[in-house]
Order: structure tokens, then sequence, then C-alpha cells
């Protein structure tokens, strides 16, 4: 299925519907319970799909979980990332030994289940193979990065209020094992600034930091949430960093790391003190809150953080242009 872009977004602004952050922030979903409990995963292309699967499917599952259950799955995922791509058949065969039905179009996945995992690795398919999931009223999880661009991102969420279908994207490093407590000010009071670090892995058919990049900036807006005003990048061959002001005069830097050793951490730093960002535990902590939403509607992650993270990687590859110079998101949110 192709999406012409233009078309599509000008028939969303005729409709009315509005692409802004402040209006999809207050965007009231239908909450209705599913009708069932059988997941369908598009994209066999990434890690996530299988460590997903492998969850939900396990012969004791987690019963945090709540019974849902991979059925079946569309493959089709990356076809010209080679990184990707090249991953799908021996996945295929990983989730045919799960009990995972293969099906060859989104089409038949829909018609098989009752909420969506998107996990495409390449971003620029998700606003074409989101669509035919809302049109089918079906609750879904857009992993990282939501969408290559922050066009396609505003016309995900956009679809998503035409269809009245919930939606949330996000990376698994948002539900490390203290983010939440420091959001909410239990440890160190509240939160003045945050330093994150990742890897930062570049792919040339993506913005820099939304290939890779994305875990540590997801890391930064789960603990310093939105308000972001401008961005300033300085880019090395081996290293990134970049340097996020926020409104009320906060601070949110990201490193990312492309020579040596890489990881996941950083500093949170508050009214009460200074306190280390916990270690990547895994995937179960995302699925947990995957499920919930599955169950309830209800979206973890506002469209509207999501909208101005991507935001942020946008400036951020925009200060790159520029030589390192200051690029306002809220222009880029606004434009």
């Amino acid at each position: 299925m192709e999406v012409n872009r233009r078309k599509f977004l000008k028939g969303l602004t005729a409709m009315g519907v509005g692409l802004s952050a402040m209006s999809i922030a207050n965007v009231g979903f239908s909450r209705d319970a599913v009708a069932g409990k059988r997941v369908g995963i598009i994209g066999l292309d990434t890690s996530h799909s299988i460590a997903f699967a492998k969850a939900l499917n396990a012969s004791q599952p987690d019963s945090k979980l709540n019974g849902y259950r991979v059925v079946a799955a569309y493959p089709y995922g990356s076809r010209t990332i080679e990184s990707s791509a090249k991953r799908i058949p021996g996945y295929i065969d990983e989730v045919k030994n799960l009990g995972v039905a293969i099906v060859d179009s989104i089409q038949a996945l829909l018609d098989q289940v009752d909420v969506v995992l998107l996990e495409t690795n390449d971003g620029r398919l998700h606003l074409e193979q989101a669509i035919p999931v809302f049109k089918a009223g079906k609750r879904v999880f857009i992993d990282k990065p939501i969408a290559a661009s922050l066009a396609d991102t505003k016309a995900i969420f956009a679809a998503a209020k035409q269809h009245n279908v919930p939606t949330f994207s996000s990376s698994s490093l948002r539900y490390v094992e203290n983010i939440s407590d420091l959001a909410a000010g239990k440890l160190i009071g509240d939160i003045t600034g945050v330093d994150a670090f990742a890897p930062a892995t570049l792919e040339a058919t993506h913005p820099d930091l939304f290939w890779y990049g994305i875990h540590g900036v997801e890391m930064l807006f789960a603990l310093l949430g939105t308000g972001c005003k401008e961005v300033r990048r300085t880019f090395a061959e081996g290293t990134d960093i970049v340097v996020g002001t926020w409104s009320d005069g906060r601070v949110g830097v990201f490193r990312g790391i492309r020579a040596g050793k890489g990881g996941y951490g950083g500093m949170a730093y508050g009214t009460e003190g200074q306190q280390a960002i916990g270690k990547f535990g895994g995937y179960l902590p995302l699925l947990y809150r995957i499920v919930d939403f599955f169950d309830t509607g209800i979206v973890p992650v506002n469209p509207a953080e999501t909208t101005e993270l991507v935001a942020f990687m946008a400036a951020a590859d925009e200060s790159k242009r520029k030589g390192g110079a200051a690029v306002n998101v809220q222009n880029l949110l606004n434009s």
C-alpha cells in the first residue's frame, strides 16, 4: 500500500484534523474493551519482534501479560535496509516455532487479530502500515522510531485521531528501573537536568538520531517531559553531543556513542541531589505497558510528548547542518 503523504495531509487538514502538539495532546480515544487477546505483529526485521513473541507465547507466560498471545505475523518489514531485511527469514522460522501463523498482507493479519504490534524497523514505512490498522479500529503499539520524519509522526497521530483509535510509541529505555520514580520526584526531588548516553549508530535512510540515538533521547524526555525550546548539536565521527534547553531553564544533554564500547545510562540532577539512571533491564517493562494499553486504551506516553521528542531529533539534524547553531524546536512543531 503506497500513501501519497501530501494528499493525505491535505485531506486531514480539510477535515479539520489538527496536527499541532496542542491538538493531539488532548485527543479522547475510545476506551471500550478489545474483543480478544489475539496479537498480530507487523515486521519481523527486528529483534524486538522476537523478544515480544517469546514473552507473550511462553509456555508459562508472565501473569502481567494478561493472556495476550501472538497468533499471526506479517514479516515485512524492511526490504531495502540490508541489516534489517536479512533477519527476516530467520525470524520467520523462530516465530513459526512459537505457533505464529505467517500471512502475506497486513489485511490478512488484521482479519485474524484483535491488537497489533507494529515492529517494522524502517520508520519510513510506519505511516502507510499504520493507516489500515487504524481503519480496522485496532489498537496498535508503534515501535521506535514512530516514523522517519516529523511530518509522518504528525500524520500518524492525526490518522489515529481521525479513526478514533489510540496508539503510542516508545523506546524500552523509557522504562529502565528507576526512571519512573525519578520522574515522580521520589528519589531526588524535582528534576532540574539530565545527562543521558546511548549508542548512536547511523543509518543513511533515516535522520541521524532516529535510528538508534532515539533510545537516549527517550530517557531525556521520560525525565524532563515536554517544553524543549531549542537544540544545539556537536557532531564528530565517533560522538554526538546534543544539548536541549527547556523553556523553564532546565537542560538535557544526550551523548551518542559510535566509538568505543557502547551502553545506556546517564545521570539525573534534582533539587535534593543526583542519581544515576538505572540499567536497561530488558523488554518486559515496556511490554507490561503495551498490554495495559491494549486492555484499557489509555496511552502511557502522550502523543504530544512523542511528537516533541521527534522534533528534538529533527532539530538536532538541522543543527548539524548549520554547524551546531541553535534550532528552535517549537518552530518545527508549528510548521
